[in-house]
């Protein structure tokens, strides 16, 4: 394969790694491999520039990003428009999409297993037509997001104690709200005090992420009104590894999920593979089936 390998200098881990020398070893293991390899590190205002221009190309066989869960979500929807094959390195704090690939959160062992990978053919989401490869969420995490926003950190434990902090916010201050929704066809009126809409149903890890990406469906789920108490259970049930199965929560597959918010005038905030965004009164969920075709490893 002829492969060009775009890195997020400011992602994550790379903040602190010598991306010279990184990048020499990620194509000695290419072409150890028999792949022709071409390798890119760029500022994070670069980088969806990059990807744009490199997926256009058409001599490539398929790119490798790396960089932190936003680093990769914005790829695989330039990938996914582009019909453009993707692989993965994770530098970033969860790695979601990573994990979901099973692919090695080590930086230095990722490009191994991809150089001696296989081709698949994917499932991704998206919100009005905003791709997505992990989670569309409104409610609790997109108040969450907002507060954690707020603060200032500039480092990963800077991160986690801003998330604390948010998180304490969320549970003494949770959202209730009204929403209409159209799951494949069953409609329904909600008060809720979260949304989540996956891309494949979660698996049962605290992380939350999709143990299978070829499945062909959207996970829907939903959180009554809460109380203090219930946001703490709901926090609970997830570090516990036990948000499918949390009394708290309802959960429903389906191809498309229609979203209506009969009492909003404006915005409303929503999160996007762990990107704040305000959206519309109406929102269309769908998955795409096979769509996103991701280098991953052979087993």
């Amino acid at each position: 394969m002829k492969v060009k390998a775009i890195f997020n200098r400011d992602g994550g881990t790379f903040r602190t790694t010598d991306m010279e020398a990184y990048g020499k070893t990620v194509a000695e293991v290419f072409r150890a491999a028999g792949h022709e390899i071409e390798v890119a590190v760029v500022e994070a205002g670069d980088m969806r520039e990059m990807l744009e221009k490199t997926c256009r190309r058409g001599d490539l066989d398929a790119i490798v990003a790396g960089g932190g869960d936003g680093t990769i979500s914005a790829a695989a929807a330039v990938a996914w428009k582009n019909h453009m094959p993707l692989g993965v390195i994770p530098a970033g704090t969860m790695n979601l999409f990573a994990r979901s690939l099973k692919l090695p959160l080590d930086i230095w062992k990722a490009p191994e297993v991809l150089a001696h990978g296989r081709i698949i053919d994917g499932d991704i989401g998206s919100a009005d037509g905003r791709a997505f490869v992990h989670q569309f969420s409104m409610g609790l995490h997109a108040r969450l997001v907002r507060y954690r926003k707020s603060y200032r950190f500039a480092s990963r434990l800077g991160k986690i104690g801003a998330s604390t902090r948010a998180a304490i916010g969320v549970v003494f201050n949770p959202p209730d709200f009204e929403i209409e929704f159209d799951a494949d066809g069953h409609r329904e009126r909600r008060h809720v005090s979260a949304i989540s809409v996956s891309n494949n149903h979660f698996g049962h890890s605290t992380f939350m992420y999709a143990d299978d990406v070829t499945s062909g469906h959207l996970g829907f789920y939903t959180a009554p009104p809460l109380k203090p108490a219930g946001v703490a259970k709901l926090a609970f049930d997830i570090l516990r590894g036990k948000f499918r199965a949390s009394s708290l929560i309802t959960e429903m597959s389906a191809i498309a999920v229609d979203l209506h918010f009969p009492k909003v005038d404006g915005k409303i905030n929503c999160v996007i593979d762990g990107e704040l965004l305000p959206m519309g009164r109406d929102v269309a969920l769908r998955i795409h089936p096979g769509e996103l075709k991701l280098l991953v490893g052979t087993r």
